[in-house]
């Protein structure tokens, strides 16, 4: 009784200095307001998203080329040649570069590896030979000037990791503000009961790392090089 009396007393002397009634309980913080997912980068227009998009991704030293899309071949092209290409080629399964004529085109340049599912770990040992690897990204995100793919049989992870050079092609339309934005496309997906990707990879250029007295070191566990190249909407 005489430690809570003195409580008492000691919590009305504090709440008199501070000129305010004594409480014995701890008011509720307020809930936290934290709409930053839904506001940064938001309010830019899809040219703006492009820009802002190139421009970090510059600074992981990813060559950026944007196409339109009657240009997107000799625009690939180009981008192999600039790497001097003179091995081979890996192509990702994906529908997506078939419909746009990439791989055909490339085939027809380059000796050119297809990941096809049936060939099992032979698709890694075809990428591990090729100097170029060439995929389709689900989309760029603006903050990080990342990227990012969805794995799946026929479009294998190891497409854009073990050559040397990884070529990524990304519709404008595709580039988003934040990570929270795929975050929610994710979502919806899984609402409406869509099949998941088997690996969700978000890849900021090529790969580097300062580890090691803080020297910057390209290629250590991956590309040496990383290009985007950007259909523009029709």
């Amino acid at each position: 009784m005489l430690n809570e009396q003195n409580r008492n007393e000691f919590l009305q002397t504090i709440a008199e200095k501070l000129g305010r009634p004594i409480a014995h309980k701890p008011q509720p913080q307020p809930t936290p307001v934290n709409d930053l997912a839904k506001t940064r980068l938001t309010n830019l227009t899809q040219d703006e998203l492009c820009k802002e998009f190139t421009d970090f991704a510059q600074t992981q030293m990813v060559k950026c080329v944007v196409s339109k899309p009657d240009e997107v071949i000799n625009s690939l092209i180009e981008l192999c040649e600039s790497y001097d290409c003179k091995g081979s080629v890996v192509i990702s399964g994906d529908e997506r570069l078939d419909a746009l004529g990439i791989t055909k085109a490339v085939s027809e340049k380059y000796e050119t590896y297809i990941w096809d599912p049936a060939l099992g770990r032979e698709n890694i040992v075809y990428a591990e030979r090729s100097q170029i690897g060439i995929v389709f990204a689900e989309a760029g995100l603006t903050e990080s000037g990342g990227i990012v793919l969805f794995s799946s049989p026929e479009k294998g992870r190891a497409v854009s990791l073990l050559p040397e050079t990884s070529i990524v092609i990304l519709r404008k339309s595709d580039i988003l503000p934040r990570v929270a934005q795929i975050a929610e496309r994710l979502h919806k997906m899984a609402q409406e009961g869509v099949r998941m990707p088997s690996c969700i990879n978000l890849i900021g250029g090529a790969s580097s790392t300062a580890d090691i007295e803080l020297i910057k070191v390209w290629g250590v566990h991956g590309p040496v090089h990383a290009a985007y190249l950007i259909i523009e909407d029709c």
